[in-house]
């Protein structure tokens, strides 16, 4: 029983009681179908799934819902046992040896392998396949009602798919985060509603620094440069920018910013554009918030965390004294977690800045204080222990 072999087709081959069935096969992820497909339900035990899992063999569900839960539950506790015992041996190994280097010396490697390790992890656990109906139906015992969730992020079904559980709890949890919203001290408490793959704005200290940093004394117009959420955008306009011009080229976060800033009553002050980085003409204040790690993305929903061959910082800073006004400022927000994880060094950062023709006027710090900041067990810990988030103000030379 095998998937179709090309990931453009998009469809998933497999038979069942003696006869070949397919779907539309569907992934936020950029997964490609399973190879090969075996009919699921609740007589198969965990330890059977996770050979199969790790073979890459997918695992059409047909039995109860909430024990398909439990089973991707059962493979996760055994993908993390194999994490320890790895951890362990590889711990052993450089204590035998009598290594006491600084962790960091090891990046970029580490970081690579543990880039691989997080995509292998994901692989598996996506091997369990749910089957809907159009209209997002799941037609399992026990389903919950996940047609919103699945609309919101996907649109409208008109025809049966198949996905995986993994990735539709991950739908659900969206969904759930869009409905409640995340709440942005920056902006006095007001929330901030994400749509499904549009970065959330959980990490409030780099919001901070755009309330701190002073404003050029011309702050009738600002860009806003890859908007996301809207919530820089928003954030101008609270502190005073007459008009703000925000752009992304991603359709989610475009609709993501319109809706926010209008739920925020700043519609009318922020004009939301489809651009490639800058929009036409010139502001005195240009923002930008870039990805802050230059890496490949590992799938789609990742492009606002990476950053391959800093592109859109490049395309920032070697654009931004063509956008500025006379005595304008550019505001460069960006982590120095890249720097310990020794892929881009803040020489490297400098000379881009200069050879863009542009000063730094100030630069404005601020430490994270996110839980992985805290988690000794992350395998980035001791880069994340370290990191700085910076506001870099900038002028044409």
């Amino acid at each position: 029983m095998t998937a179709s072999p090309s990931a453009a087709a998009a469809t998933l081959h497999w038979i069942e009681a003696g006869e070949e069935r397919h779907a539309v096969w569907r992934s936020e992820s950029g997964g490609q179908p399973p190879r090969r497909v075996v009919v699921a339900d609740d007589t198969m035990n965990a330890d059977t799934a996770y050979r199969l899992a790790n073979e890459g063999t997918g695992l059409l569900w047909r039995g109860d819902f909430q024990n398909a839960r439990q089973l991707l539950q059962a493979l996760t506790r055994r993908m993390d046992k194999k994490k320890s015992e790895v951890k362990g041996r590889a711990g052993k190994k450089a204590a035998a040896a009598g290594k006491r280097a600084d962790p960091l010396d090891d990046f970029p490697h580490a970081f690579h392998m543990h880039r691989q390790a997080r995509a292998q992890r994901a692989r598996v656990l996506s091997m369990i396949l749910l089957p809907f109906e159009a209209g997002h139906v799941l037609p399992l015992r026990r389903a919950p009602d996940v047609r919103e969730a699945c609309e919101q992020a996907h649109g409208p079904a008109t025809q049966p798919y198949v996905a995986s559980l993994r990735e539709l709890l991950g739908l659900i949890g969206a969904w759930q985060w869009r409905e409640q919203g995340v709440p942005v001290p920056a902006l006095g408490g007001a929330r901030i509603h994400p749509w499904y793959g549009v970065y959330s704005p959980v990490r409030g200290e780099y919001l901070d620094l755009v309330a701190q940093a002073p404003l050029p004394a011309d702050h009738g117009l600002a860009y806003d440069i890859g908007t996301g959420t809207g919530v820089i955008a928003a954030l101008l306009a609270r502190r005073g920018v007459a008009r703000v011009v925000a752009t992304d080229q991603d359709a989610r976060a475009l609709a993501c910013a319109r809706e926010n800033l209008a739920r925020l009553g700043c519609g009318e002050r922020v004009q939301v554009e489809q651009a490639d980085l800058f929009p036409a003409g010139r502001a005195p204040l240009v923002v930008c918030n870039p990805p802050w790690v230059p890496a490949k993305p590992g799938a789609p929903i990742e492009h606002a965390v990476y950053d391959p061959d800093s592109r859109m910082l490049r395309g920032f800073l070697d654009g931004l004294a063509a956008h500025l006004t006379p005595g304008g400022e550019g505001w460069l927000i960006v982590s120095d977690l890249a720097e310990h994880l020794r892929l881009r060094s803040r020489e490297t950062l400098l000379e881009w800045i200069a050879h863009a023709g542009l000063e730094v006027v100030a630069r404005l710090d601020a430490r994270p204080s996110h839980g992985k900041v805290r988690d000794t067990e992350d395998a980035l810990h001791a880069a994340r222990s370290r990191e700085v988030t910076s506001l870099w103000r900038l002028r044409a030379r």
